[in-house]
Parts: structure tokens; C-alpha cells; sequence
């Protein structure tokens, strides 16, 4: 069965990359550079349009020195 919308994982995803990447103070631009993605490709990941692969998701958390998992765990309201 195909998926006509994008799953959760990539709405969180979009939403604490835009998060972490603010609070280090990076722009779209640097971040592309640390992790050799094009600026274009962080903006969609951003905006929850772009399925990247593992592999990318690796290159990220590399870049912003975290665990990969940090970049797809839901963050609680509450805190």
C-alpha cells in the first residue's frame, strides 16, 4: 500500500533538526557544509519534505554531535 502523506517520524524529525540546528546556532548553509548535504536538501529535511536515508540521518548527527536517535525522538510537551 502506498503512503499518501508523511509518516510522524519525519514531522519530528523536521522539528527538533530546526530546533538543535537554532540552539548551536547554525544556519542552513553551515550545517550543509559540516555534513557535505546541499543547503536545499537540510531546508526540505527541515520542512518535513524529504525522506532522507539513514545514511544522511548518520552524516547530521555527525555533524551537530549527537546520536542519531536524538535527531527522531519525540520530544514531551511537558518540559
Amino acid at each position: 500500500m502506498k503512503r499518501t502523506h508523511p509518516g510522524i517520524l519525519r514531522e519530528i524529525l523536521a522539528t527538533n533538526l530546526r530546533r538543535i540546528r537554532a540552539e548551536k546556532r547554525l544556519s542552513q548553509d553551515a550545517l550543509a557544509d559540516l555534513c557535505e548535504i546541499d543547503r536545499t536538501y537540510i531546508s526540505g529535511i527541515e520542512r518535513g519534505l524529504r525522506n532522507l536515508s539513514i545514511d544522511n540521518l548518520e552524516r547530521l548527527a555527525m555533524a551537530l554531535r549527537l546520536e542519531p536517535w536524538q535527531l527522531i525522538r519525540r520530544q514531551d510537551v511537558d518540559h
